[in-house]
Order: C-alpha cells, then structure tokens, then sequence
C-alpha cells in the first residue's frame, strides 16, 4: 500500500455509540441479571446489531472519556453529542436501548454553561471538571 494515500471502506452504520471502557471496568460490567455484563454487550444486543461495520450502528468501548462518575458508565449518543450520559450500574438496558433508538424520548437538559454547577449535579465527577465549562 503506498503512503499518503488514504483508502475508505464501505460501512453501513448509520450512527454510532461511544461508551467508557474504564467506567465499565470499575464498576466490573455493571449490567444484566447478575450485575456483572459490560453495557456494551448488552447495547449490542438490545439494539440487534450485527458485528463490525455490517452492522446498523457502531457500538464502540472507548478509552477513558474523563467524566469518571461514580457507579455509572459514560455514554455518547452520536446523533446527540451535545448530550453525555450517564448511565448508573444496574440500569434496565431497555430503558437505555430506548433513549437511543426512539427520538420523542426527551433526555433531561444539561445544566447550563453560565452558572456553576450543585453539589448534586457534580456528584461523582472529578473535582477538576466540576466546574467545566466545556
């Protein structure tokens, strides 16, 4: 293959999902019956996706987004990357699968840029991105 020249494969998403690998592994999966399955597989599966890039949607582990809350795994809707998620250990997936796929689910609105944020809005964030004002 020479160098410089870049190749572009087909792909069939028609969005994608970003989710902390490191949030996932802290709270040791976090979901399903047991408590212990990854939100990825369990994404994967409630959305019916195929593997790799026949699928419809991409859901893809990242590395650390930098949010680090406590007992909840970061989540970014690519259709929505205005709006985080976090999504608390033990969540019924359904209910995850349904933000995702059904847009007249509202999510709730992110507190506003231009005012510091609660104690309670700030609950398990790093105290270094408390305040960002991304």
């Amino acid at each position: 293959m020479e160098t410089g020249v870049i190749r572009v494969l087909a792909s069939r998403w028609q969005g994608s999902v970003l989710v902390c690998g490191k949030c996932s592994k802290k709270i040791g999966g976090g979901f399903g019956d047991k408590g212990s399955t990854p939100l990825v597989k369990l994404l994967r599966k409630g959305l019916g996706l195929k593997k790799g890039r026949k699928a419809d949607r991409g859901v893809v582990e990242v590395k650390c987004l930098g949010v680090c809350p406590k007992n909840a795994v970061v989540m970014v809707d690519g259709a929505r990357p205005d709006r985080w998620m976090l999504v608390p250990a033990g969540a019924d997936v359904e209910d995850v699968v349904a933000t995702l796929t059904d847009p007249s689910v509202p999510l709730p609105s992110p507190p506003s840029a231009s005012r510091p944020l609660s104690a309670g809005e700030r609950e398990g964030a790093r105290p270094a991105l408390a305040g960002w004002e991304g």
